[in-house]
């Protein structure tokens, strides 16, 4: 148990040095508070180090349980939205975990002055009491927000209850009741790592609903709210800095623009609004085809923009491009009015052009790859752009 506890506290740590964020600082601090008093109370540091001081054991026991139910207290109130959803649930876990901050200050000070034996054990049977009654007011708060319609609420009840089964072991163990044997004690061990995993789990999938709905609360400058990607100026200036980045590595870039041009063909017969399930299904096949190490954007809804940086061998370039020519142009079935589904066959225009980047203008190259995408030749034979190395067309219609 204390193993999954600190590699369950590890990646806490890795997350925040990664993350850098508020949410992840939290949740680290709920993992080491109350992981530490899961790992007191089993008795294990006794063993380890049997020459710590007795009354130093007795104050972690007597404190760190309650400090540990007032902080998951605390965090679940904000895991479940606080007072902007539920003013009942948010004094359940604001004002419990205020109480359960100040009776974890009071045992504290009791366990510094109590006589060990049959006074402690007194004293710690009612910390006990109080780490239950912070269990109970967890479970009636997720309870609460289920019925109200938290989906994620529903399997925070079910971490509680991991919780309540938790507590109650390692009181037991801390208590040394007789009559629990090995089976109680893999069970609290089994209850401990599993109701981690899971309230890690929901953290994790609440933390991410909140950024999205930031996100789109937002409108995200520069991103298009249907498929997440750069579009306008972002898109430009992402363009700009990958192509920077490869003249300083001495290679060239390819700009690959990819026109939809029948993006609005099913809209009389399967109902507006189905273009963006068709924008939505297509961003993700070009980003899943072009990998994360091109510069995929939005130009405009019917025009997707792929920009791949490679050396001058140029295989990287072509697998990527055959990748999209057969991702991209597959038929795609889409959900119309009364849920009926339709197919879409894609009709794409590819215009593709490598260039050194070293003095490009990217929305100039971008306009030249539409060009070639549209079959729109610029007079000349030649494109606008700076100091091409080589230019391709795709033809029209795969």
């Amino acid at each position: 148990m204390s193993g999954g506890l600190l590699t369950i506290a590890a990646l806490a740590l890795a997350d925040v040095l990664f993350s850098r964020n508020v949410a992840s600082v939290r949740n680290l601090i709920f993992v080491l508070i109350t992981s530490s008093a899961c790992i007191v109370m089993s008795g294990l540091p006794e063993i380890f180090f049997p020459e710590l001081p007795q009354r130093l054991v007795m104050v972690l026991k007597a404190g760190l349980g309650p400090l540990a139910g007032a902080i998951a207290l605390i965090y679940l109130g904000i895991w479940l939205g606080g007072m902007r959803e539920d003013m009942l649930v948010y004094r359940l876990t604001a004002w419990g975990g205020a109480v359960l901050f100040f009776a974890a200050m009071g045992l504290t000070m009791a366990g510094a002055v109590v006589a060990p034996g049959r006074s402690f054990r007194e004293l710690l049977l009612f910390t006990a009491c109080f780490n239950l009654a912070a269990v109970v007011l967890a479970l009636l708060a997720t309870v609460r927000a289920a019925l109200l319609g938290d989906p994620l609420a529903r399997w925070m009840v079910g971490a509680c209850v991991l919780l309540a089964l938790t507590t109650i072991g390692l009181y037991l163990k801390g208590l040394n009741v007789s009559g629990a044997g090995l089976g109680t004690w893999i069970l609290t061990a089994l209850s401990t790592v599993s109701y981690y995993l899971l309230a890690s789990a929901l953290i994790y999938v609440r933390l991410r609903q909140n950024r999205q709905l930031k996100r789109l609360s937002r409108m995200q400058l520069g991103d298009d709210p249907a498929t997440g990607l750069p579009t306008g100026l972002t898109l430009i200036n992402e363009v700009e800095h990958a192509f920077w980045r490869t003249a300083r590595q001495h290679g060239e870039c390819t700009v690959v623009c990819l026109h939809l041009r029948n993006l609005y063909e099913l809209g009389q017969a399967a109902g507006r609004g189905v273009e963006h399930q068709i924008q939505v299904a297509m961003a993700a096949r070009i980003r899943r085809a072009a990998g994360f190490r091109c510069i995929v954007g939005l130009y405009h809804p019917r025009c997707f923009v792929v920009v791949i940086s490679a050396d001058k061998r140029r295989a990287y370039v072509n697998t990527t491009i055959n990748r999209l020519r057969q991702m991209v142009a597959q038929p795609l079935s889409v959900v119309g009015a009364n849920q009926a589904r339709h197919d879409f066959m894609p009709q794409l225009g590819v215009g593709v052009v490598t260039l050194d980047p070293s003095d490009a203008k990217p929305l100039e190259v971008i306009n030249e790859a539409e060009r070639k995408a549209l079959g729109v030749s610029n007079g000349n034979g030649r494109s606008s752009r700076p100091a091409p190395l080589s230019q391709d067309a795709i033809p029209t219609g795969w």
